[in-house]
């Protein structure tokens, strides 16, 4: 029984729930918000669905007990608003940290001991308050971290060399947020070194680029849902298949004692290994950099 909690229904979560439900990844999905008539509203839409769909889902709502022999949950609370008008990631901080708290202590009371996958944002900060508060191993609760950013740089170096973003590899790391960069020794395009077809240049613009595009798509139309829900269900499918996926998430770094972005391997276990990397020593400077940003902010809550 693939059983998956998701806690937040906003636009991002909705999706989530839509994917899973479509795509006959879940076998039963429990819906909860701290709004009544959201939750709701989605639990039916989705009912509504049951005589059409190519899957049959169980779906119920606002069930926390339920959330005890789940495999995964899913938190995806949250107001992006926060984050849109300030242009930061960093402007949900003060309500998601509080969010984190209260969902991690329900979500221990209910005796969960699966795998947690984190999209809130901070997402880093807010996935080390949900590993704390809940009590469970740093392998077992992770978030999306940079593995949206990533795509996104994978995509605009595709656009740019005509290739298919999937022939493109290398990571963004550090905080998914605005202290965030492409590790460009790392970056591949078919086998080729992607720093030396670029400039320097144009590699720092499409480091900057590849973090204002969700920034666009958000100013746009108010929020982003689709390319963080395919980042999340993606991650989703690798633990219920054991994939062992390579890919670039928030995951606690014992070098850094935090959580940030950075390659791991994921499987039924959560994290199943950090892939450490030859950085240049410029690349983990930045690294480092966007460590004690995380550490700063998680340590202001204890003030």
């Amino acid at each position: 029984m693939r059983k998956i909690g998701i806690i937040g229904m906003g636009h991002v979560g909705a999706t989530v729930a839509y994917t899973l439900f479509t795509h006959g990844i879940a076998d039963e999905l429990i819906l909860i918000d701290k709004n009544e008539k959201k939750a709701s509203a989605e639990y039916n839409d989705l009912h509504d669905t049951l005589a059409r769909n190519n899957y049959y889902v169980d779906v119920k709502m606002q069930d926390w007990d339920g959330l005890k022999d789940a495999e995964i949950i899913v938190t995806s609370f949250g107001d992006i608003d926060a984050s849109v008008k300030t242009g930061d990631r960093f402007g949900e901080f003060n309500l998601n940290a509080a969010n984190a708290k209260e969902v991690g202590e329900k979500i221990k009371k209910t005796g969960f001991k699966g795998i947690i996958i984190n999209i809130s944002n901070p997402c880093d900060a807010v996935s080390q308050i949900l590993q704390e508060t809940t009590g469970l191993k740093k392998n077992r609760v992770f978030g999306t971290g940079t593995f949206l950013d990533t795509a996104r740089m994978q995509r605009i170096v595709g656009e740019k060399l005509g290739q298919d973003p999937k022939n493109v590899e290398g990571f963004v790391l550090g905080e998914h947020g605005s202290s965030q960069f492409t590790a460009w020794s790392t970056v591949r395009v078919n086998n080729k070194i992607a720093s030396q077809l670029f400039s320097e240049e144009d590699q720092d613009k499409i480091s900057a680029q590849s973090n204002k595009n969700s920034f666009k798509v958000a100013f746009g139309k108010g929020y982003t849902s689709y390319a963080i829900a395919t980042c999340a269900v993606r991650l989703v499918q690798a633990v219920f298949s054991d994939a062992r996926l390579f890919a670039p998430v928030s995951t606690y770094d014992p070098e850094f004692k935090t959580y940030i972005g950075y390659p791991a391997i994921i499987g039924r276990d959560g994290i199943e290994e950090l892939i450490q990397l030859k950085l240049t020593d410029e690349e983990h400077t930045k690294l480092t950099e966007s460590a004690n940003k995380i550490k700063e902010h998680l340590a202001s809550l204890k003030k």
